[in-house]
């Protein structure tokens, strides 16, 4: 359970001044050494980027061999200030994977570190603009997400899960939250079989798989539409990429205050960790590697989809 986590973490995000600072302090309240925060300009504003690393027992950190995980909370921000006064839904990203980072925390001072390094980023932001989108207005980012890439991708990292508030659409209308399949060097791949069983235990109902088209695995402003930038991490890097998507029946703004449901961010949080866990001690795949080196025998790479494009 990490209903306590989400509540401290909610109500520390939950402020006109938060920074990432604040949010690093609170890591350290839960044993975490290895945090910082970096404050960057972009052409809307400034935000501050956080990465917190969770060794493992057997991890890279610790010359081992098991895998590292990354979990990257995406958002435009925490909230829209001055247009709005509180913490918006599109906040529940960074809400989670840092309340995910405080339960590892408090897990590994408890004797219950995992077989493998934990890799954390999000980036802090109350004050973030906002912008047109259909069905609803999505929150926009201070920096362009070619930075945020930059700075919450980690070349460590082996698998990722992206999580990120996805309630501002009619592709996944159900109360909770739901995953995509495995994205992966431009390849929408099958969804991982592991990660369904995980859910369903996690949720004790049956696995939510939301869709996602070639557009969605493109980097945002290329100028097509996008679902949101919940799998705008798999641009930027080789390894397998996993969109946790917290959902809502009916379509709500990203900007909307209000509309953050903690039960549901934190059940999400529970199956990050489910899946930190098994990943990490080699019991879960993201794909299959043998079938994907199928795929680009059979018909090449698919890498191009993650760059920008160009007609030649």
């Amino acid at each position: 359970m990490a209903l306590k986590q989400v509540l401290d973490v909610y109500e520390r995000m939950d402020c006109e001044s938060v920074s990432g600072k604040d949010i690093v302090a609170l890591a350290r309240t839960a044993g975490i050494q290895d945090a910082a925060s970096i404050t960057v300009k972009g052409p809307k504003g400034t935000t501050d980027f956080i990465k917190i690393r969770i060794p493992g027992k057997n991890g890279k950190q610790a010359g081992g061999t098991a895998p590292t995980l990354g979990l990257v909370g995406r958002l435009g921000g925490l909230g829209a200030r001055p247009e709005r006064i509180g913490f918006v839904s599109d906040g529940d990203g960074a809400l989670a994977v840092v309340a995910a980072a405080m339960k590892l925390g408090l897990m590994a001072q408890r004797g219950d570190r995992l077989n493998g390094d934990i890799i954390i980023a999000t980036h802090i932001c109350p004050c973030a603009p906002t912008r047109p989108h259909h069905p609803v207005p999505f929150m926009d980012s201070p920096v362009e997400f070619h930075t945020t890439n930059e700075y919450e991708i980690d070349a460590d990292m082996d698998a990722v899960l992206a999580v990120d508030t996805t309630k501002g659409n009619r592709i996944i209308n159900t109360r909770g939250f739901a995953i995509s399949p495995t994205v992966k060097d431009g390849y929408i791949l099958r969804v991982s079989e592991d990660l369904l069983d995980l859910m369903q235990i996690t949720t004790g109902r049956l696995p939510a798989v939301f869709a996602i088209t070639t557009q969605d695995i493109t980097p945002y402003g290329n100028g097509v539409f996008h679902l949101n930038s919940i799998l705008q991490p798999s641009v930027a890097t080789s390894a397998p990429t996993v969109g946790v998507a917290i959902t809502t029946e009916t379509p709500v703004p990203g900007c909307a205050t209000g509309a953050t449901h903690l039960v549901d961010v934190e059940m999400a949080v529970r199956f990050c960790l489910e899946v930190a866990k098994a990943y990490t001690n080699g019991q879960c795949q993201f794909y299959d590697a043998a079938e994907f080196a199928l795929l680009q025998k059979l018909y090449g790479s698919l890498s191009h989809l993650q760059t920008g494009g160009g007609v030649k």
